[in-house]
């Protein structure tokens, strides 16, 4: 996830100084993956690489240079018993001091994330240099001056590669999300669902008709209010998940009708009772849409085996089918949920 440019963004604008904890290694079993990060200030920590022992100890020594001009430095911990911990691997953790005013490689970095431009941050692990590249150019350093074997090496994992350390250059893609989901319903169960996928690295576009609906909404979402929230469907991306849940079942009707028929949806989930399902059914086969299509509709919501009505409960399953989606879409594996049967008529 990605949100750590914005914290880190708005504390150092802010006239705040931080250290910037990063996993830049892993071997083993580990809690966290390599590029995960925390923000510590003097105030609070934002974030997490892990918790336990690890994270404890990380946020204390991030506290000793809060403040410092200090170089980068990189700690090994072994996650073994002299450490209190059992994951059994090893993890190298990085900490960057970094002093209050926005600095230019953070500036450069949140404005190509903001445009959803791929690109990698490059850190010199020893100095504390960083710069940021992208497919046709380099921020925060002269291009020519930028060593041929660090900039293709960089260039070469923009895509599809992975974070990294190579003599002692660390190498992070940052990339912009391809979860997307449209939340269509704002009220108790909407936010509630809202909510606990703002903790996911996705983009939600979050859409209501009522005026003065929205309240908190994440970073990684965006609230549209508007009089037509059906035609929102056209504008989300292939692969999309949509969860829907409105105060109308007509309209629940015709966002369901419009995602079905544009046979691209990763998962659409409908709030809502087996027999509001089969009444939808009923109403999409007189409208002409295939039985292929219609079993691809997700109602009731929700993982099995959770049958709270309250709203977080509500949130929480669906959250977990919809996670559980996303991670089937990305082996190509059907979506089709196992706890409804369709009916033939």
């Amino acid at each position: 996830m990605n949100e750590w440019i914005d914290e880190l963004s708005d504390l150092t604008a802010a006239g705040d100084s931080a250290v910037l904890v990063t996993i830049s290694g892993i071997r083993g079993s580990t809690p966290r993956e390599t590029g995960a990060k925390m923000i510590v200030t003097a105030r609070e920590t934002i974030g997490t690489i892990g918790g336990g022992q690890l994270e404890h100890q990380c946020t204390h020594i991030a506290a000793g240079l809060l403040g410092e001009a200090a170089k980068p430095e990189t700690r090994r911990f072994p996650l073994g018993p002299s450490l209190g911990q059992c994951c059994g691997g090893v993890v190298d953790v990085l900490f960057e001091p970094v002093g209050s005013g926005l600095p230019e490689w953070l500036r450069d970095l949140r404005a190509l994330h903001g445009q959803r431009e791929p690109s990698v941050l490059v850190t010199a692990t020893d100095s504390g240099t960083k710069f940021v590249v992208t497919g046709d150019d380099v921020f925060g350093i002269d291009a020519g001056s930028c060593d041929p074997e660090i900039l293709a090496r960089a260039r070469g994992i923009l895509h599809d590669g992975e974070a990294g350390v190579n003599r002692a250059t660390f190498y992070e893609p940052v990339r912009a999300s391809e979860f997307n989901i449209a939340v269509f319903g704002a009220g108790h169960v909407g936010a509630a669902v809202v909510n606990v996928l703002s903790g996911l690295d996705c983009n939600i576009r979050w859409i209501d008709s009522r005026p003065g609906i929205f309240r908190a909404v994440p970073r990684n979402a965006k609230a549209i209010e508007t009089s037509e929230p059906a035609l929102e469907v056209a504008a989300m991306p292939p692969s999309s998940f949509y969860l829907v849940m409105t105060h109308s079942h007509p309209l629940d009707f015709d966002i369901c009708d419009r995602v079905l028929r544009r046979g691209d949806a990763a998962y659409c989930g409908l709030i809502g009772s087996l027999t509001k399902r089969r009444r939808f059914e009923k109403r999409f086969r007189q409208q002409g849409l295939s039985w292929s299509a219609i079993d691809q509709l997700v109602c009731p919501i929700g993982v099995a085996g959770i049958s709270g009505k309250k709203p977080a409960e509500i949130a929480i399953a669906a959250a977990a089918e919809i996670l559980r989606a996303h991670e089937k879409s990305l082996t190509q594996e059907s979506v089709l949920p196992g706890n409804v049967q369709p009916i033939r008529n």
